[in-house]
């Protein structure tokens, strides 16, 4: 009987023959997508499980550069040192588009509020710091704002999602394009760091006074105030999935590498801080059969996952783009 016991003891230990594991690391922005997508992978590949660790797009990086993860994931593009550095070839492959979004905390405002990229970036920059300023009212007529002082909250590791909020700014004001610039690590003129999104999006939530940046279904998901921003065009938009792929629809020619920027897109549907997302896959793998993988989740992935994506409030690649990603998917193995 404990004979038996032991055996089975054991049977329940060691992982089913023919079990292949992948890991990989990066970006929170994508997140609630992947964890999706590996799931739903697993149930039609049993004997295949995707580890995914959302610890930010600059530890991503530095984790596939260092070949400790089968895969990377960023919102960030890679520098062209960074791919240089690679031991490997690096694909950047477009998975989803979200979309980054002033979130708040103002105690008595129950409405939606409007930011022009200017008092979103004069925010930032510790320009503006009470909800009351004038520049707040000029974009929120008729909304009693509060004299209570706003306490800016961003990321406090290198990110993907500050990649994307920090573009948008540069492009918007020359003020914080000379004062911190864009990049996945700015050095914040004012506010308080917190790790991740979902750190960003706690703190504001418990935070009277709060204004970050958070990626949409984050704030959609802790039920979060977020505003509309005016476009390049001069309409007010709401993040929306048809505000992301109208942005998307900006991009003519996409490049063969992918590594584009659609922050503050021309249109006037367009939503003006959004982004494409990518995984980082070797082009050669050190284990073939993970190659082989890697290749048939991404086919899995144009063919399945992009139709679960609205629901979780992210735009699916456009058809033209998932047609050229199928044929970068080839190079893998």
């Amino acid at each position: 009987m404990l004979r038996k016991l032991a055996l089975l003891c054991l049977a329940l230990t060691v992982p089913a023959v023919g079990q292949t594991t992948l890991n990989g690391a990066g970006a929170t922005f994508p997140y609630p997508m992947y964890s999706k997508w590996f799931s739903e992978y697993h149930k039609a590949h049993s004997d295949i499980e995707i580890n995914y660790q959302a610890i930010g797009s600059g530890a991503g990086i530095r984790q596939v550069l260092s070949q400790t993860v089968d895969f990377g994931a960023s919102d960030t593009p890679m520098t062209n040192d960074q791919l240089a550095s690679a031991k490997v070839k690096l694909l950047h492959i477009p998975t989803v588009l979200g979309a980054v979004v002033p979130a708040y905390n103002v105690p008595g405002v129950t409405g939606e509020l409007r930011f022009s990229p200017k008092t979103i970036a004069d925010i930032c920059l510790g320009k503006i710091t009470s909800w009351n300023d004038k520049a707040i009212m000029a974009d929120n007529p008729g909304v009693n704002l509060p004299n209570q002082n706003i306490v800016v909250v961003h990321r406090s590791e290198g990110s993907g999602t500050n990649f994307i909020f920090t573009d948008f700014l540069s492009k918007v004001s020359p003020d914080w394009k000379a004062t911190a610039g864009a990049g996945a690590s700015v050095k914040w003129p004012v506010g308080l760091g917190a790790k991740g999104n979902e750190g960003v999006a706690g703190m504001i939530r418990q935070m009277e006074g709060a204004f970050g940046y958070v990626e949409l279904i984050y704030a959609v998901q802790n039920k979060m105030s977020f505003g509309l921003v005016k476009n390049a065009a001069g309409s007010w938009v709401k993040a929306s999935l048809e505000g992301v792929t109208a942005a998307a629809a900006s991009v003519k020619d996409m490049p063969a590498d992918y590594r584009v920027s659609i922050t503050n897109a021309p249109g006037k549907d367009a939503y003006p801080i959004s982004s494409f997302t990518w995984l980082l896959i070797p082009v050669q793998s050190k284990d073939a059969a993970k190659g082989k993988i890697l290749a048939d989740f991404l086919n899995w992935m144009l063919d399945n996952g992009e139709k679960m994506t609205e629901p979780l409030d992210y735009a699916p690649l456009p058809d033209s783009v998932a047609a050229k990603v199928r044929e970068t998917i080839k190079q893998i193995h």
